[in-house]
């Protein structure tokens, strides 16, 4: 390491300085799509379809709908609070989630909504790296099989890959904010829509093959009312998650671009990305319906087994992993934005915690490197790795979480917020609008809380 001013080009030096708190904002509605995209169409699209199984042909997509209804109004309610009046200083940006509910309804709330985010996200981020973990390991179980070789005795178990995963986290969580994943999310995005075409795709040549669509209206068929009421929590759980990115929202729209204002920016982005999600879920969902019926698997990429579909089955498993390695960023570094926002705050002289460095390596741009950045980031990549590997089943509990955040973060603080800043009188119309709103979507939170709750206590007892 050399001091500053006295670096060469062939030798990596440091060259100190403290962080710039501003960010240049230069997003667009199409960068904004695609952070959007990367958020919401994740592995999950593949489930959709034994969710429409348990609903049948009516229920199944008329939910799907339904749901995206409820994102996008969810969307347009926060897109509204991400500016705040101040009569002094005039109108104040939100650069997070929390920021925008500590703006509109105080240090209080913003702590007790904190809780549900840094969970949401960080239960993400470890059902991220199952789910890559899982994709990685059926492909090398789809090589072995070519080679006609004992799956026993095939490469190794999940938890090697999810190593893989965790190592090439600690590299990309270095990337310094989420200005600067613009990129990832881009690629994450195609790879996205890529593996989503395949399942369509090979759901629709599997739809031609039998000569006719499988399914019923009602549904897969169950040997009790009971016993079909907790399924159809479960479905309703698997596709009102599969809309999560509430949560990422205020960060997306802190990158925006103005003119034109970033409320009308981020609204036009979500409406995009909610139409072209919600085509992807339904058709990923209703053709492998269609496909299987009654054997509808948990995984549509599952179903497909035969030699001649092994490469594509490949490839989308593939295409899956990299939008994972893209989506673990997507949520990840709004954790680390409001974890290290704090330290700085509490910290205002530590040089440890906001000097940042300049590493510059021959051949390669100069690279901002800060060691509070280094250890937390690491760290907490190694977390969420380990935890992955002691419960590879996690993503059951997850469902659980899932169903405790999802009425808070994506219509609770949304709603309050909107009121608050739009000082709406009580029992007008508009009022009792939001209010019902409100309500329905906690006795739907609530409802597939415990349908997932009652799903994990059957798989235990199995």
């Amino acid at each position: 390491m050399k001091e500053e001013g006295s670096a060469t080009d062939s030798a990596p030096f440091l060259e100190a300085q403290f962080a710039d708190s501003h960010v240049e904002r230069t997003g667009t509605v199409w960068t904004a799509v695609a952070h959007i995209v990367t958020g919401v169409i994740g592995s999950g699209v593949l489930s959709l379809a034994w969710s429409i199984a348990q609903l049948g042909w009516i229920g199944g997509p008329l939910i799907i709908l339904f749901f995206a209804s409820i994102t996008l109004l969810s969307s347009f309610l926060l897109s509204n609070t991400y500016l705040a009046p101040d009569p002094e200083h005039g109108p104040q940006r939100s650069s997070s989630y929390l920021d925008a509910v500590n703006l509109h309804k105080g240090e209080g709330n913003s702590r007790f909504c904190g809780v549900f985010v840094n969970i949401s996200l960080y239960g993400f981020g470890i059902a991220y790296v199952i789910t890559a973990s899982i994709s990685m390991r059926a492909i090398q179980r789809s090589i072995c099989y070519q080679d006609n070789e004992s799956e026993e005795t095939c490469g190794f178990g999940n938890g090697y890959f999810m190593l893989i995963f965790g190592a090439m986290q600690v590299l990309l969580s270095q990337i310094p904010n989420f200005h600067d994943i613009e990129w990832l999310s881009i690629l994450a995005a195609i790879t996205s829509f890529a593996y989503a075409f395949i399942g369509m795709g090979l759901s629709a040549g599997q739809v031609a093959e039998n000569g006719y669509a499988e399914g019923s209206i009602e549904g897969i068929p169950t040997s009790s009312g009971i016993a079909k009421l907790w399924l159809v929590a479960q479905a309703l759980g698997d596709i009102a998650f599969s809309y999560p990115f509430s949560v990422i929202l205020i960060e997306i729209q802190d990158t925006l671009k103005s003119p034109p204002p970033e409320h009308v920016t981020m609204k036009r982005a979500s409406t995009i990305s909610v139409v072209v999600t919600t085509f992807f879920y339904l058709c990923c969902g209703c053709f492998g319906y269609a496909a299987f019926g009654n054997n509808t698997p948990g995984n549509l990429l599952t179903g497909f087994t035969s030699n001649k579909q092994h490469w594509l089955v490949d490839f989308a498993n593939v295409c899956i992993v990299i939008h994972l390695v893209g989506a673990y960023q997507v949520y990840s570094q709004p954790l680390f934005a409001n974890v290290e926002n704090w330290l700085r705050f509490k910290f205002p002289d530590s040089e440890f915690v906001n000097h940042v460095y300049f590493l510059k390596l021959p051949l390669l741009p100069a690279f901002q490197l800060n060691f509070l950045r280094l250890s937390f980031r690491t760290a907490y990549v190694a977390s969420t790795t380990v935890i992955a590997m002691m419960f590879p089943y996690f993503n059951q509990i997850l469902g659980v979480l899932a169903g405790i955040i999802y009425y808070p973060l994506s219509i609770y603080f949304p709603v309050e917020m909107y009121l608050s800043q739009s000082n709406i009188e009580p029992w007008t119309t508009k009022w009792i609008m939001l209010r019902t709103f409100s309500i329905v979507g906690l006795v739907v939170g609530l409802f597939t809380l415990v349908g997932s709750i009652e799903g994990i206590v059957s798989a235990k007892l199995s």
